[in-house]
């Protein structure tokens, strides 16, 4: 049995760009209604996501990449400082003029916001740094929630209010508390998890991420108005999102000592966002055009994750062959 979950992760392991596809054209095409219970399913989701790939990763090594923070700090200010800038910049060039502000403003926002929890599956199933990854998400949970409304208010010149102790406690939830218990079970276990990681657990990660992809796809639908201006948007938005993808893979270069692993952890560190969040952020305190980028981003973002596992399998390979 274990074999036949073995064959099925490595199959939706090679398909990860139709995994993604299928159910966010689906999550369009005939959405769920959200509710309480389909929001608690993709919770449980990333949950069991986080604890998965966790399984894989060792609670010394992710120690000591707190301890030596940094490569995460690096990161962060690629997240938090040159990605917001790039995206602001090519919202100007792309949308000039007073009457694009809010376009643009959605452009930042969708730039500015917390990594992507999601990183961490990808890492893992990438070959990546997991635990360097987790630091950075770890750390990135933890400053966000100061950061983003002193961001914003400079910016656009108003002071938001986000209720930070939920956030951090929904964070710590979904993310640090899985984490951990996936690692400390690694250790304690001395990795004998790691065939349950390659076969029902890889499985179980990739139906959960589909999971996500269509509870989001659902939410996001009704607030997507398909007409011929959209596809300028879309072009642009394409733009933004490969953009911080190539941001990651070039900031990795940029250190000494080039590794795979550490250029893995970048890519999807840099190149992914909590949309959710952020899509929250713009309707709450903002007009709605402010979260139309935001939206539209998630049509995007799994995607090219998927594509970047497919460009790094190729660069291993010509890689090795040199």
């Amino acid at each position: 049995m274990l074999n036949l979950f073995n064959q099925w992760n490595q199959l939706l392991g090679r398909r990860m760009f139709f995994v993604v596809l299928v159910p966010l054209l689906i999550g369009f095409m005939a959405p769920v209604e959200t509710t309480k219970f389909w929001s608690l399913v993709a919770t449980l989701s990333f949950t069991y996501m986080t604890f998965s790939a966790s399984l894989d990763t060792s609670l010394k090594d992710f120690i000591n990449k707190l301890s030596k923070p940094w490569l995460s700090i690096w990161m962060l200010l690629f997240i938090h400082g040159v990605m917001p800038l790039i995206a602001y910049i090519i919202g100007l060039v792309f949308y000039p003029g007073p009457e694009n502000e809010f376009i643009r403003l959605g452009f930042l926002i969708g730039a500015s916001i917390p990594v992507g929890v999601t990183s961490i599956l990808w890492s893992q199933m990438v070959g990546g740094d997991v635990p360097l990854t987790m630091a950075t998400v770890t750390l990135d949970t933890l400053i966000s929630p100061l950061l983003l409304p002193v961001f914003i208010a400079l910016v656009v010149g108003k002071a938001i209010h986000i209720n930070t102790m939920d956030l951090l406690l929904g964070l710590f939830w979904m993310v640090t508390v899985p984490g951990i218990l996936g690692m400390i079970l690694h250790d304690y276990t001395k990795g004998a998890y790691e065939k349950y990681t390659r076969s029902i657990g890889g499985f179980a990660s990739k139906i959960a991420i589909i999971l996500v992809i269509y509870i989001n796809a659902s939410a996001i639908a009704p607030e997507i108005n398909w007409n011929h201006s959209i596809i300028k948007l879309l072009l642009v938005i394409f733009i933004v999102s490969v953009s911080g993808y190539s941001l990651g893979f070039l900031s990795s270069y940029i250190l000494r000592g080039h590794q795979r692993e550490r250029m893995v952890s970048m890519i999807y560190s840099i190149g992914m966002r909590n949309n959710s969040l952020g899509l929250v952020l713009a309707l709450t305190y903002f007009p709605p055009a402010v979260a139309l980028p935001v939206t539209l981003s998630m049509l995007y973002q799994q995607p090219l994750a998927a594509i970047a596992s497919k460009l790094l399998e190729r660069f291993s390979v010509e890689a090795g062959s040199n």
